[in-house]
């Protein structure tokens, strides 16, 4: 019998390990190099078939109205390939957010719903198409989708689409949210914002690590200093856990995270943290759960 609901299914937190920028396309986009891991920390989405071919957001996410959302455009571009593919047009999809990933902060929540949704909705659907294929879909909506749909640490390039898987680290991180939302393009629009960075090889990252906390002090994260600048809170937040590692924000921001080899140290990072900052811990990943459960049929319904 053909499933017509997956429910619990979760849309994990990534976090940028690095991020250089090594120049700029003449389309304007930005020539990265990054380490993406996952970790245990994650939106919730529940979706359910319906009996028309509508894709509708059943809840409201305070920010981002439905049309806008990046769950609903990727469900109805799917939505599109499967009919281009078969010839009909596949039952809508009602879907509900249980939002826990903050906006603007650079742990890739939007991007991490839509991919989520496209795993669900090709599962649904018995739509068949593969991890390439549905990262293909993804791009053009957001450039961090691929990642996700990839589903484990990957070494990335190009926009951040070029991955190649790498063995993750296995540690805790403290994540402070700064209370502060940060536009993405006014990251990559300033004019101090450095495009030269030389570019790596897996082999420079992967040879530098010899402990958890080695693997977030390699390299750097190029657009720290312009969001420093710019959000005085990012500041304070790196400012601040830098007291105990190797902290640094993770993608544009606004998020700030720090390694730890076990919980217990987290955790007494983590009784620390001032009152005015949102903060947690979370586990690193080694593969997207939802991959998982799918794989082994363990979704629940």
């Amino acid at each position: 019998m053909a499933l017509t609901s997956l429910h619990d299914c979760p849309a994990p937190a990534k976090l940028n390990l690095f991020l250089h920028v090594t120049g700029r396309r003449p389309d304007g986009y930005h020539l990265l190099q990054s380490v993406f891991t996952l970790i245990d920390r994650s939106d919730t989405l529940h979706f359910d078939l319906r009996a028309d071919a509508q894709i509708v957001r059943s809840n409201d996410v305070p920010g981002v109205p439905a049309e806008q959302d990046l769950i609903v455009r990727a469900l109805r571009a799917l939505q599109l390939e499967y009919e281009k593919r078969h010839g009909r047009v596949p039952p809508g999809i009602e879907v509900a957010v249980e939002k826990r990933l903050p906006m603007g902060g650079g742990l890739g929540g939007g991007s991490s719903d839509a991919a989520t949704a496209l795993m669900a909705a090709n599962h649904l659907w018995q739509a068949g198409l593969t991890d390439a294929e549905l990262m293909a879909i993804g791009l053009p909506l957001g450039a961090d989708i691929p990642f996700f749909l990839f589903g484990e640490t990957a070494f990335a390039e190009g926009v951040g689409e070029a991955l190649q898987a790498i063995p993750g680290p296995d540690c805790w991180y403290v994540v402070i949210e700064p209370g502060v939302a940060v536009p993405t393009a006014a990251i990559f629009t300033a004019p101090d914002l450095t495009r030269n960075t030389k570019p790596i090889t897996i082999a420079d990252f992967l040879g530098r690590q010899t402990d958890s906390s080695d693997l977030v002090g390699f390299g750097k994260n190029d657009l720290q200093d312009v969001a420093i600048r710019l959000f005085t809170p990012v500041a304070e937040a790196v400012e601040w856990l830098s007291g105990y590692g190797a902290a640094r924000m993770t993608g544009s921001g606004a998020c700030v995270f720090c390694a730890f080899s076990s919980e217990q140290e987290a955790e007494r990072v983590l009784q620390q943290a001032p009152a005015k900052w949102k903060a947690w811990k979370a586990r690193s990943l080694t593969r997207h759960p939802m991959k998982i459960a799918l794989a082994n049929q363990r979704v629940v319904e």
